[in-house]
C-alpha cells in the first residue's frame, strides 16, 4: 500500500459523512435564514419590533437557547446512559420497570405543567426550564442505551471474557462500543426534542427564542414571533445535522 492510498483511506470516512446529501440540511437552513433576513429588510418595523429584532436581542437570546440546549443535553447524557445500561441487565429485572417508568412519566407530563410545577419549588430561572428539559429529554438516550446494550451478540461478550477481560473492560470496549450507533440516534432525537421544547423557558424567564415567540403572540407582532419561531427550526436542524454526521464518524467500522 502506497503513502496515497493510507491517505486516501484515511480521509474516505470524513469524506463520506460530508458527502453531497448531508449538504443538504445546512444549504436549507442558510436559505432559510437569507430568506428571513431579506423577508424582514422589507418589513416597515415599528419601534417595538425594531426593539425585539436588533443584532443584540437576536444573539442574546441564541446563546441562551443553546445554552440551555447543551447543558440539558450534558445532563441527560450523564442521568441516562447509567441509567440505560443498569436497565439493561437481567440481573436488574425488578428495577428496570421502575426506571422506564420514571422516564416515560418525564415525558408524558406536559412539559408546561412541570415547569409551573417546578416554579413553586425553584422560583423561575434557568435551573428550572432544565429540570422541565431533561426530564422530557431522557427518555430517548436511556431506552436507546437499553435496547444497544442488549443487542449485542452474546458471544462477543463471551469471547471477550475469554480473553480476560473484566466486567468494566467488556462494558466498554465491547457493549458501550457497539451500541454507539443506538445511543448516537438516541441523542439525536433528545438534542432535537430539547431544542423545541427550550422554547417553553420563556414561561420561567429562562430567555432564549420563545421568549420572541411569545411576546409577538401577546404584543400582536408577527415578524417578531416568525423570527423566534424561523431560528428556533433553523438550530433544530442544524443540531439535527451535527447529531448525523457525530453518527457517521463515531460508528465503529463494518456496522
Amino acid at each position: 500500500m502506497t503513502a496515497e492510498t493510507v491517505a486516501v483511506a484515511r480521509v474516505r470516512p470524513l469524506g463520506g459523512a460530508l458527502g453531497l446529501r448531508h449538504l443538504i440540511t445546512p444549504l436549507a437552513v442558510c436559505a432559510a435564514l437569507a430568506a428571513l433576513y431579506t423577508w424582514i429588510g422589507t418589513v416597515e418595523l415599528d419601534s417595538i419590533e425594531r426593539r425585539s429584532l436588533n443584532r443584540t436581542v437576536i444573539l442574546t437570546k441564541a446563546v441562551e437557547h443553546i445554552q440551555m440546549t447543551l447543558v440539558a443535553t450534558a445532563l441527560v447524557v450523564v442521568i441516562a446512559i447509567p441509567l440505560g445500561i443498569v436497565a439493561s441487565r437481567a440481573r436488574n429485572r425488578l428495577i428496570t420497570p421502575v426506571i422506564l417508568t420514571a422516564a416515560n412519566l418525564g415525558q408524558a407530563v406536559p412539559c408546561i405543567g412541570l415547569l409551573v410545577l417546578c416554579t413553586f419549588l425553584m422560583g423561575v430561572g434557568f435551573q428550572t426550564a432544565l429540570v422541565g428539559l431533561v426530564a422530557y429529554a431522557v427518555l430517548p438516550v436511556l431506552r436507546n442505551t437499553m435496547i444497544g446494550v442488549q443487542q449485542v451478540d452474546p458471544a462477543l461478550i463471551e469471547a471477550a471474557r475469554g480473553m480476560g477481560m473484566t466486567r468494566g473492560q467488556i462494558l466498554r470496549r465491547v457493549e458501550l462500543k457497539l451500541a454507539v450507533p443506538a445511543i448516537l440516534a438516541g441523542l439525536r432525537t433528545a438534542l432535537v426534542l430539547t431544542v423545541g421544547v427550550a422554547t417553553l423557558g420563556a414561561f420561567v424567564a429562562a430567555g432564549g427564542f420563545g421568549e420572541l415567540i411569545i411576546n409577538g403572540l401577546k404584543l400582536n407582532r408577527m415578524p417578531v414571533t416568525v423570527v423566534g419561531a424561523v431560528l428556533t427550526a433553523c438550530i433544530a436542524f442544524a443540531v439535527d445535522w451535527l447529531g448525523a454526521l457525530a453518527e457517521n464518524l463515531l460508528k465503529p467500522r463494518g456496522m
